[in-house]
């Protein structure tokens, strides 16, 4: 379906031209004319669907209509788990709105709050949050959500993961009854649909898998490894591959910083991002993995979430996620726009369980790779 059919202003339908999308992405064409007639939303979909704009450019054709209006108060919170999912959100929305008078401020933790009290006296129609910053600007009273009229969740099962329900439901305490909700998530866990049942009314649910050209071009691939044996596999597998780019997931912030340690001291260049490392350095290290001036990044689930960045060609996996839908969605990152691309993960005789969930989800056998040097014998 083409955007010039999906009854959207010529405004927002002028940067989709500049920006050569035509054709809008599944998620797009399910979500945008339910959220355009106002009806609440659950949308299923994994990063490089094409979701942020499936919420960003119908949220901004309503609020285009109505920007006659000065110094109106929020109209649209968009909230998201971490502070690089909220900056992206927020260059999206300004992106797409370019053409419109509408001015959107992003607020997150690890910098100063006096920063983002200058961007709320701004009068942004639209913000973008993570719950813990803007309840700290609400007990200041900077953040009046008293109009609020479209309320997005992204990523919502990241925030349970996060711990960071407790904040969302004071935020939601704090917005107006009357409201139209979006709520989008990678996998649907028991708390996103409690969460669902609690704040959205009557809701139309669209999900959208992985993407199929995804799905054919990616090659997977599993190590089976004790879990002291792993980070000696990664470092052998780096002299052994030819690779573009590498992203591995590691499952805590420490063990990020020690892979990073020890692949650094074989002088190949790494970052790790976390959420204990600061807003600058995060922003860096991703600046670093997608100029290529660093070819591998080492990311915890949590920050890596929401990221998207084109032509990884290897993904690493520590561990075998416990959640089926959370291995689609990382190896997801690689092998996009066409490109072959390498999935590859590490599994300890503990995991082997979570790995049947993974096959039985796929409704395939992923191929083990029994020749390397750390393999169990047992």
């Amino acid at each position: 379906m083409l955007f010039e059919n999906l009854n959207i202003n010529n405004k927002l339908l002028k940067v989709l031209q500049e920006k050569e999308y035509s054709e809008a992405t599944e998620i797009q064409q399910k979500a945008i004319p339910h959220i355009l007639k106002g009806r609440d939303l659950i949308g299923c979909a994994q990063t490089g669907t094409g979701k942020t704009a499936a919420f960003a450019i119908p949220i901004l054709d309503k609020l285009s209509k109505c920007m006659d209006e000065v110094e109106q108060p929020i109209q649209a919170l968009v909230l998201a788990p971490t502070r690089e999912l909220a900056i992206q959100i927020g260059e999206s929305f300004e992106n797409y709105g370019k053409y419109t008078s509408v001015k959107t401020g992003v607020v997150f933790g690890g910098i100063t709050p006096k920063r983002h009290i200058k961007v709320l006296k701004k009068k942004p129609s639209i913000v973008v949050a993570t719950p813990g910053r803007l309840l700290d600007l609400i007990g200041k009273g900077v953040a009046d959500l008293s109009q609020v009229k479209y309320l997005v969740l992204d990523e919502a099962d990241r925030m349970l993961d996060l711990g960071m329900i407790k904040d969302v439901n004071k935020i939601l305490a704090s917005l107006p009854a009357k409201r139209q909700n979006m709520l989008f998530s990678a996998t649907m866990p028991k708390g996103v649909m409690k969460m669902i049942r609690s704040m959205l009314r009557n809701p139309i649910s669209v999900k959208v898998s992985q993407l199929p050209e995804e799905k054919k071009v990616i090659e997977q691939q599993i190590y089976v490894v004790e879990e002291t044996e792993k980070t000696k596999l990664v470092l052998h597998l780096l002299n052994e591959i030819n690779y573009e780019s590498i992203l591995i997931f590691a499952r805590t912030k420490k063990k990020a910083d020690k892979l990073s340690k020890a692949i650094n001291a074989t002088n190949v260049r790494t970052k790790a991002i976390h959420g204990d490392k600061n807003q600058s350095e995060r922003h860096k290290s991703l600046q670093l993995f997608k100029d290529k001036e660093i070819k591998i990044l080492i990311a915890t689930d949590v920050a890596a979430r929401g990221l998207d960045i084109d032509h990884i060609s290897h993904v690493i996996n520590m561990n075998i996620p416990n959640v089926p839908e959370t291995y689609i969605h990382r190896i997801g990152r690689t092998g996009r726009a066409g490109r072959k691309g390498i999935a590859i993960s590490f599994c300890s005789s503990q995991e082997l369980e979570f790995l049947g969930e993974i096959e039985k989800l796929q409704n395939s056998k992923i191929q083990v790779v029994k020749e390397h040097p750390f393999v169990i014998t047992k």
